[in-house]
């Protein structure tokens, strides 16, 4: 810090805040600190009895906290235009969604910048669909200066992408498959397709339609495959998923030649849940072979009456074109009990972290 005349102040950072006590009317700081003086501000900061001032001293190797702030902006978001972000404050920034889509996060990243210390990144959890307009994350530089060197470092930690991303959510036709007898008889009436296609309504999807079947794993087999044939992007098969003997669904979707990635997660509702994908060759506009890989799910029956479920989960990652492995089902352990809250407020709650 020095010590300046507040006449010679334009252009210089204040090292304190300025408070301003207004009798029966207000009493708070009228200036920052880190705020840059301007010729306009002389005469306010002259009328509340500051005629000298302390201001942070420009030496070579040290950045002021707003410019610090933009290298952590640029670490979190790059350019993406996919999100905003509020001009610099007292060394903060906040970042927001400018579309709708799935929020990724570098974890590894994210942990090694915050570990250089003096400096911060807070975010929301990733892996969960975000709207036009949601807080995202929130950066802040502690001091008011800080070394050159050190958010070298943190470019460092951060370099090969940015820390944040929103993937698109895709444009997605689906086949529903439904199974078992009491229902394919009458017996009973389906409630699989009214929750499943109301779920599905809430992003940019088209049902192609909906077959009802047996517990036949011939039949059940060959309606995927046909659901596959007519260009389904995704196959959600549903009921006929615990190990009871009448139940064919996990192996009617083996049959089918898909690769089964996991029959069960570690998440509650939702523990019987299959995850595979069917790859199939089709034509493309020009005539050529291509190989497309179609995610096909087996659904347990807790998704007919939980309020949310492990398909809650997963169907934001599968539509934003993800392809899940086994690992990133075994991620969902920790935080995978729902507490079947009586109001629930997903996804801004524990479940799925």
């Amino acid at each position: 810090m020095k010590l300046i005349d507040t006449t010679a102040a334009a252009g210089h950072v204040l090292c304190h805040d300025i408070t301003r006590i207004l009798p029966g009317v207000e009493k708070g700081p009228v200036f920052k600190k880190g705020h840059v003086v301007t010729e306009e501000d002389i005469p306010i900061l002259l009328s509340v009895g500051k005629e000298h001032l302390y201001v942070w001293e420009k030496t070579e190797g040290m950045l002021h906290e707003d410019e610090a702030a933009e290298i952590l902006r640029r670490i979190c978001m790059g350019e993406d235009t996919a999100m905003t972000a509020s001009l610099p404050s007292e060394g903060k920034i906040e970042i927001r969604a400018a579309r709708d889509g799935l929020l990724k996060i570098d974890r590894e990243k994210l942990r090694r910048v915050n570990g250089l210390g003096e400096m911060m990144i807070a975010t929301i959890h990733g892996d969960l669909p975000v709207k036009a307009g949601d807080k995202l994350a929130g950066t802040r530089v502690i001091p008011l200066v800080i070394e050159e060197e050190k958010m070298k470092r943190a470019e460092e930690a951060a370099a090969g992408g940015p820390i944040l991303s929103i993937l698109p959510f895709r444009h997605v036709r689906y086949g529903l498959v439904t199974t078992g007898n009491e229902v394919a008889a009458g017996r009973i009436e389906d409630a699989f397709g009214p929750v499943l296609k109301q779920k599905m309504a809430e992003y940019d999807t088209e049902c192609m339609g909906q077959v009802i079947l047996p517990d036949d794993r011939e039949r059940i087999t060959r309606a995927v495959l046909d659901f596959a044939a007519q260009g389904a992007d995704l196959i959600l098969c549903s009921g006929g998923m615990s190990v009871d003997p009448d139940d064919k669904t996990p192996g009617a979707i083996r049959d089918t030649g898909a690769e089964i990635i996991s029959y069960g997660a570690p998440v509650l509702p939702g523990a019987m849940f299959l995850l595979s994908y069917l790859t199939v060759e089709s034509k493309d506009g020009e005539g050529s072979a291509e190989k497309r890989r179609i995610p096909v799910l087996g659904l347990p029956g807790c998704i007919m009456y939980a309020k949310r479920t492990i398909f809650d989960l997963v169907l934001p990652r599968v539509l934003a074109g993800e392809r899940l492995t086994n690992e990133d089902l075994s991620d969902y352990g920790e935080g995978g009990l729902c507490l079947s809250c009586e109001v629930c407020h997903f996804p801004n709650c524990r479940f799925g972290r």
